[in-house]
C-alpha cells in the first residue's frame, strides 16, 4: 500500500514541483496540497495521511508553522510522520522539531529537495516512526566540534566520529552497520563508547538519540563554529 502524503508549502511553484517529484514514486501518493497552517490541519483531518511534508514557514505568521503542525498532530494523538522542509541549517530548529520525543520526525533542507531520493528516504523513515536530520546540518557541526581542541569529540576515534554522524542523522543501528560495513554488535559497542565519552544518556528511542546527539553538537555554536541563520523561508 502506498504511503499517503499531505504536502504543505505556500509557494505554488515549490509545492507543484515537490508534488511532481513525488508523483513518480509508486509507493507514495500525494492526497492533499495546502498553502498554510490552517488548510494543513484541515487536510490532515480530511485525509488522515501517513505522512505530512511541510514547509517550516507558512501563513499566517511565517515563523514556525511546520514545527507547530508537528506538535499539534502529536498533541491530538495522531501517529503521522512529519517531514519539515526548511532553508535553515541552524540546528535549533531541528532540536525544536524533536523536542517532544515523538517518533517519526525529519528535518530536511529545501536545497536537497531536488534530490528525490533524499526526500523519499525521509518520507519512508518517518512513515515507520524513524527520525532523520539532514546530513548537511550534521557535517559542519561535527567539523566545528573537532576544530575545538577542548571538545570531547577529540576523544573519539575516527570510526566513532563516523558512527556519530550517522547516529545524529537518525539512522538505526542496522542502517549504520550497512553504511559503514560493520556488524550490528560493533555498532552497538561504538555507540556505547560514544555516549560514555560525551556523557550522554543512552536511549534506544531513535528520536531521543538524535535529539541528544544533535543538542551536544549544537553546542559548537557557542564556540563560534557555526554561523547565523540565513534569511528567507
Amino acid at each position: 500500500m502506498a504511503i499517503s502524503v499531505v504536502l504543505a508549502e505556500d509557494s505554488l511553484i515549490v509545492r507543484e514541483g515537490i508534488a511532481g517529484l513525488l508523483a513518480g514514486e509508486p509507493e507514495i501518493e500525494v492526497v492533499g496540497l495546502c498553502a498554510d497552517f490552517d488548510s494543513l490541519i484541515e487536510a490532515v483531518e480530511q485525509h488522515q495521511p501517513d505522512v505530512v511534508v511541510t514547509d517550516i514557514r507558512m501563513p499566517p505568521t511565517h515563523t514556525d508553522e511546520g514545527i507547530r503542525a508537528a506538535v499539534s498532530l502529536a498533541e491530538r494523538g495522531l501517529t503521522i510522520g512529519v517531514v519539515v522542509l526548511s532553508n535553515y541549517a541552524d540546528p535549533a530548529y531541528a532540536v525544536a522539531l524533536l523536542d517532544s520525543g515523538v517518533p517519526g520526525r525529519s528535518y530536511l533542507l529545501k536545497e536537497r529537495v531536488h534530490d528525490r531520493a533524499q526526500l523519499v528516504s525521509a518520507i519512508h523513515a518517518v512513515a515507520v516512526g524513524g527520525s532523520m536530520v539532514d546530513p548537511m546540518i550534521i557535517e559542519p557541526l561535527i567539523a566545528a566540534r573537532i576544530s575545538n581542541e577542548r571538545s570531547p569529540l577529540a576523544a573519539l576515534t575516527a570510526r566513532e566520529r563516523e558512527v556519530l554522524a550517522d547516529l545524529a542523522e537518525g539512522k538505526s543501528n542496522a542502517a549504520i552497520a550497512d553504511s559503514l560495513v560493520l556488524t550490528k554488535r560493533a555498532v552497538e559497542k561504538h555507540i556505547n563508547s560514544i555516549f560514555m565519552k560525551l556523557n550522554l544518556v543512552t536511549d534506544e528511542d531513535v528520536s531521543r538519540r538524535v535529539k541528544a546527539t544533535l543538542m551536544f553538537l549544537a553546542d559548537a555554536r557557542a564556540d563560534g563554529g557555526i554561523g547565523g541563520r540565513p534569511s528567507g523561508s
